[in-house]
């Protein structure tokens, strides 16, 4: 049996910078590790087949789901004959914004790589990943990085120290194509406007800002009000984090994003984790398989 961790994200910025041929939409986004994670077990069998299960009754275990969809792309591209059974204890929450079942689509590749012994690097790893979703290629390099074109050009940066990070979970979830089908194009960011540009020169997170927020706002302003909770209360950064439902707060000190949390917990449901630097982030992958 092999058993690995899988982490969710969240966006430090993110910027749309016009639309595809394909219909996806251009963007430029900071991607960051979070210590938030699900754990995927793998368990090798006789027959030909795969099999996924999960605690989490709100998400669907069958084709559909990205982790099947990344055993199934290995197995055929492969001609793999060997059979697994994959179980999921969910931990980041579906509709969130946080890749969750991205990074578990990149986890499986990742664990079935190992344990079929196809030996495929990391640069054909994230090639299959990429036909499988915009997020899933960066679980495959982790810590901070920058993502282009669909989000799936993936340009890994120097790492930020660690923030203590204050997530707020709503209980509702948002569809990531509900906002870019009302996005207005006419809100694109240039580079000459690029606040992302902008960090990447002087590294100051204070400057970054998420595009899709005004968009997510008009239709979720309860959101936005969590938002300025944060900033009230002296984050560093706060952003919903890719099109929501979860909005952050990151803090340098724990004992302030302790009080903030401690105030928002009577009225919204939280969690107090920590940003991972890349070493942190594969020293807990390489532990865990």
């Amino acid at each position: 049996m092999m058993k690995i961790k899988s982490f969710a994200k969240i966006n430090l910025g993110l910027e749309v910078t016009g639309k595809r041929r394909d219909g996806y939409h251009e963007v430029r986004t900071l991607l960051q590790i979070i210590n938030l994670y699900d754990v995927l077990e793998f368990r090798p069998t006789q027959h030909n087949k795969i099999l996924l299960e999960g605690d989490d009754k709100k998400i669907s275990w069958e084709k559909d789901n990205l982790i099947f969809r990344a055993a199934l792309l290995l197995k055929e591209q492969f001609h793999i004959s060997k059979g697994i059974e994959i179980h999921v204890s969910k931990n980041i929450p579906s509709g969130k914004g946080l890749g969750g079942g991205s990074s578990n689509a990149a986890m499986t590749l990742y664990a079935l790589n190992k344990s079929w012994g196809l030996r495929l690097g990391k640069k054909a790893l994230m090639d299959l990943g990429r036909q499988l979703g915009a997020d899933v290629p960066f679980f495959l390099e982790g810590g901070l990085c920058l993502g282009v074109g669909r989000g799936d050009d993936i340009v890994p940066l120097s790492d930020l120290a660690s923030r203590f990070c204050l997530l707020v979970l709503p209980h509702f979830s948002i569809l990531t194509a509900s906002i870019y089908d009302r996005f207005q194009l006419s809100l694109t960011s240039k580079d000459k406007d690029s606040k992302i540009i902008k960090f990447l020169e002087g590294r100051e997170l204070g400057l970054l800002e998420n595009r899709l927020e005004e968009t997510v706002f008009c239709l979720y302003p309860q959101l936005k009000d969590i938002k300025s909770i944060f900033r009230s209360q002296g984050s560093e950064l706060s952003l919903v984090s890719g099109t929501g439902s979860a909005v952050y707060g990151l803090f340098l000190k724990r004992e302030k994003a302790e009080e903030v949390s401690r105030k928002l917990k009577k009225s919204h449901t939280s969690l107090l984790i920590e940003t991972l630097t890349r070493e942190q982030y594969w020293k807990c992958l390489e532990t865990g398989v």
